[in-house]
């Protein structure tokens, strides 16, 4: 039996802590604090949720024989008794790379999806591969079950294995590119800088979508790529997602109130709904519009609501914005101390669920994405970068505490800031050079 196969929670919770390693998208949960023993199926997450990213199936594809092993050696170590790759029928290039190697782990199993939006919303994509709800606000953990992403299980694997920290991040490059590309790149390198490795930008005035198009934000070119930016949308400034993400809520709100017909489309196709979340988009709107407080839970279990952007990009006839201000009222409730209700279950999963799912294909058509659904080619390497901006904060919990200071001589791979107390991470040196400044925010290193 191999190290990789005895090591204990303890030991690997080290390793990942002081390695970096978080999960690889979203919100980037420390990946230590996600190994518990009462998880008795783990789940990776190979379900590409948003349209036009590419860069896990090429990953899986490309190192499955690697990232199997230590999926296996992660269900051994917190004694799971299934493991099942969540992973959509039409990646059949990565599918036939698992077939190859899965044989010899008997508790790994390939749980296939459909390709709907959005399959990789992490209590979704339970639900699809185990049949278990995850309560409305619970953990994953709570119903037994831990998910990781497949770059964060190869994050492992090059932590474990290799030892090497997370020091680049994997990227898909799509949209108004003249070669779109999937590349790795030096953690705290500029998104101008990324969207270069892809040659020219074929629009005049270029918008970057990071994160991609249905749950990404706007950003500028200076913005550091971290631990968790998944992918870089150029769009034209004109595109129709540029301008909803550049709407003002107060006219957001003065549109629902002139054309909300009350459909009900948004709550109907809602995900979290049909899984028997109580949100219920359409109440919402209603409530918010016309200044309706006598049910205040209406407000309330907007916290439920995950921000996948269904109603508004796909749902709703009207073009209305049910996720933009749900989002406004949940930070609103969040910055005044407001918890999310307890609830201990879900309701039912709705029987018409099943013919509610948003087809992939559709949703790009409706978003006008279909022409940039192009490859986008796993790069081999690298990318070079001169200067980088190291966030100290790339993780949920508490910000890296830097341990250099300037004018040190840096090696790439070197820790640069510890894991403070508490729930963190450290952070590394993505390239070798002199650090030329040190904030409480992030550290920057001159190649």
């Amino acid at each position: 039996m191999s190290r990789a196969e005895q090591i204990s929670i303890e030991e690997l919770s080290g390793i990942l802590r002081l390695g970096g390693v978080v999960g690889a998208g979203g919100a980037g949960f420390p990946t230590y604090a996600k190994l518990d023993k009462r998880a008795d199926t783990i789940i990776m997450n190979c379900a590409e949720c948003e349209p036009l990213l590419k860069l896990h199936r090429q990953l899986l594809e490309h190192n499955a024989e690697e990232i199997v092993k230590t999926f296996h050696m992660l269900a051994r170590t917190v004694e799971a008794k299934e493991a099942v790759i969540g992973i959509k029928k039409a990646y059949k290039g990565a599918i036939a790379a698992l077939q190859e190697c899965i044989g010899e782990y008997p508790e790994i199993r390939l749980g296939l999806l459909d390709e709907v939006y959005p399959a990789g919303d992490e209590v979704v994509l339970i639900y699809e591969v185990t049949g278990k709800v995850v309560p409305p606000g619970g953990l994953p953990i709570g119903s037994g079950v831990a998910v990781f992403n497949v770059e964060t299980v190869y994050n492992i694997y090059r932590a474990m294995m290799l030892e090497e920290p997370v020091q680049d991040k994997l990227v898909s490059i799509v949209g108004e590119v003249e070669h779109p590309v999937t590349v790795r790149l030096p953690l705290g390198c500029t998104i101008e800088e990324a969207v270069r490795q892809a040659g020219n930008i074929t629009v005049e005035n270029p918008v970057y979508f990071i994160g991609g198009p249905m749950m990404g934000f706007e950003g500028s070119g200076n913005l550091p790529v971290t631990k968790t930016t998944n992918a870089v949308l150029v769009l034209p400034e004109e595109h129709l997602l540029v301008q909803r993400k550049r709407r003002k809520s107060s006219i957001d709100l003065k549109r629902a109130a002139a054309a909300c017909c009350q459909c009900s489309m948004c709550t109907d196709l809602c995900p979290r709904h049909l899984l028997g979340h109580p949100i219920e988009p359409h109440k919402f709107m209603r409530a918010a519009t016309c200044k309706d407080i006598q049910d205040t839970d209406i407000f309330l279990n907007t916290m439920f609501c995950s921000s996948c952007g269904l109603c508004e990009n796909f749902s709703c006839m009207q073009g209305l914005s049910p996720r933009s201000l749900i989002a406004d009222y949940k930070a609103g409730l969040r910055a005044h101390g407001i918890k999310p209700p307890k609830i201990e279950e879900a309701a039912p999963v709705a029987a018409e669920r099943e013919f509610r799912r948003a087809p992939m294909k559709r949703l790009m058509a409706r978003l006008d994405l279909t022409k940039y659904d192009r490859p986008a080619p796993l790069s081999e390497g690298t990318a070079e970068c001169r200067k980088v901006k190291l966030l100290l904060s790339q993780h949920i919990g508490a910000p890296a505490v830097p341990i250099v200071n300037v004018a040190d001589t840096v090696e790439k791979g070197r820790m640069v800031a510890k894991p403070a107390e508490g729930l963190s991470v450290a952070i590394h040196a993505s390239v070798s050079g002199k650090v030329t400044e040190v904030t409480d925010k992030y550290i920057v290193i001159q190649a």
